[in-house]
């Protein structure tokens, strides 16, 4: 895994610190067949196009983005690293250089019990083109690489939608493990943490 703007040189949040040292956008970090890169304005296409797929958002509220709320998500992407020192990458496919998903960390303040505000959820949304072929395990594998450097060792949540199997099954092979299910916008959620 080759990967730029190593954490050594960034100045990041580390929790327990009075404040964040802004950090200005995503390092890049290269797998074997994939590239997770800061968004940018040119990626609203194809990322509008996974967001509305409901196969896509199923899992995620149950109704598909419009373009408006696929680039405020894109936005909010952009807008966590220099606030935390950590968000989200646009994970690129390098055989196509096509933009398959998102992977990464945020602090959405959440009000969910029990309360995870403050630690570095991790989340990813994949197109489902990509889907079955390793592809988000490969990111989710390298994004938690890049964050167990870039900050003090710390715990790792993860929300999921009671039925997606698939997610919490890749959720355990990355390590996390189950604990009592969350309570989020009044229903049920599965609650993973991934304890260091």
């Amino acid at each position: 895994m080759k990967r730029t703007g190593a954490p050594d040189a960034l100045h990041v949040l580390h929790l327990g610190a009075p404040a964040p040292v802004p950090v200005s956008s995503a390092p890049c970090i290269e797998t074997e067949r994939l590239i997770l890169r800061a968004f940018r304005r040119e990626d609203l296409d194809a990322h509008a196009a996974t967001l509305a797929d409901r196969d896509v958002v199923r899992h995620l509220g149950g109704h598909s983005f419009n373009r408006e709320d696929s680039w405020r998500r894109l936005t909010m992407a952009v807008g966590q690293w220099p606030l935390l020192g950590y968000g989200y990458w646009a994970v690129e496919q390098k055989a196509d250089h096509r933009l398959v998903g998102q992977v990464g960390f945020a602090d959405f303040e959440r009000g969910m019990v029990p309360d995870i505000s403050g630690a570095p959820e991790m989340g990813w949304v994949f197109d489902t083109s990509v889907h079955g072929q390793g592809i988000a395990g490969e990111a989710c594998r390298a994004a938690l690489a890049w964050i167990d450097g870039a900050l003090a060792p710390t715990d790792i949540p993860a929300i999921i939608s009671i039925e997606n199997a698939k997610s919490m099954r890749l959720a355990e092979r990355l390590g996390f493990v189950r604990e009592p299910d969350a309570v989020y916008r009044d229903e049920l959620i599965a609650l993973f943490w991934r304890r260091r």
